[in-house]
């Protein structure tokens, strides 16, 4: 069924209530790279339960699949791509919760006939205790098989432009072989991930890191760099992704800051490959 449009801004998904524990915190943490150093102090805090903080970033986990379904938009589910991530923290996020998630379409946006669409999903998590609002996390699907719906081709959200000067700061963050088999532990079991028979099927010699781990990676950049490893500080966090990580490899992170913004992109150092584009974090 491909996309009808306008009807598919009117598609909402069932509230949904999840849980996580201390956990789940400390795997998500793991599962982006920190404790690699069992020495390194600064970032003990996100793998030990005693003093544990959770990532920010943490947050795309918990709310997995608390959004509508790409069935449910019309969209062909193995001609997806995620485009672009978006964390906006409301209050620090706990290291266990039970939460309620609620997700809507904002938006889809038409780029023509075999070339695809991008959908803009929101998905909001609140505190099931208080109903108090804890995230809203917004994310772009691109549809590379369903262009040529009938949408409107202009005004998706502009990517944000990173300063044109030299980093002010980079940080090299290596991965190990078997990441991607830690951090598919936190939600995402796409068999991408893990089976190298999937991973030649979908054009790739054995399979890739995910996307969102990139993506908290580049949220541990921040922080090292900026925050004292405060996650407290982050106010929101978004990421546009752009090409994959290999397990094993090393990502390195350029980050420019001004004022409040801290802007960043990604890239494989083996390789030179950028892999994130248009990153902003917003410190509190």
């Amino acid at each position: 069924m491909p996309i009808s449009y306008p009807d598919i801004l009117d598609i909402k998904s069932e509230p949904q209530t999840r849980e996580w524990t201390d956990r789940d915190s400390m795997l998500y943490a793991l599962g982006i790279g920190m404790g690699q150093d069992p020495m390194n102090l600064a970032e003990l805090p996100f793998v030990y339960e005693s003093g544990l903080k959770a990532v920010p970033t943490q947050a795309t986990c918990m709310a997995w699949g608390g959004g509508p379904s790409p069935g449910l938009m019309g969209i062909n589910f193995m001609l997806v791509v995620h485009g672009e991530q978006k964390v906006e923290l409301h209050k620090p996020l706990p290291t266990e919760a039970t939460v309620v998630t609620d997700g809507r379409v904002l938006g889809a946006f038409d780029k023509g006939p075999g070339k695809g669409a991008v959908v803009i999903v929101e998905t909001t998590m609140k505190d099931a205790r208080n109903g108090d609002l804890l995230a809203t996390l917004t994310s772009s699907i691109f549809a590379r098989g369903d262009g040529g719906f009938g949408g409107p081709a202009e005004g998706a959200p502009e990517p944000h432009q990173v300063p044109d000067r030299a980093p002010d700061v980079s940080l090299d963050f290596p991965t190990t072989e078997n990441q991607a088999l830690i951090y598919r532990l936190s939600g995402d079991r796409n068999p991408l991930h893990a089976d190298p028979a999937f991973a030649k099927m979908a054009g790739f010699d054995r399979p890739i890191l995910h996307g969102l781990c990139t993506y908290g990676v580049t949220c541990r950049a921040v922080m090292q760099a900026y925050t004292d490893m405060d996650p407290n500080k982050i106010k929101s966090h978004q990421i546009r992704f752009s090409s994959p990580v290999f397990p094993g490899e090393t990502i390195t992170v350029d980050l420019w800051r001004d004022g409040d913004v801290v802007s960043f992109e990604a890239r494989v150092k083996e390789r030179g490959v950028t892999v994130a584009k248009n990153g902003k974090a917003v410190l509190a």
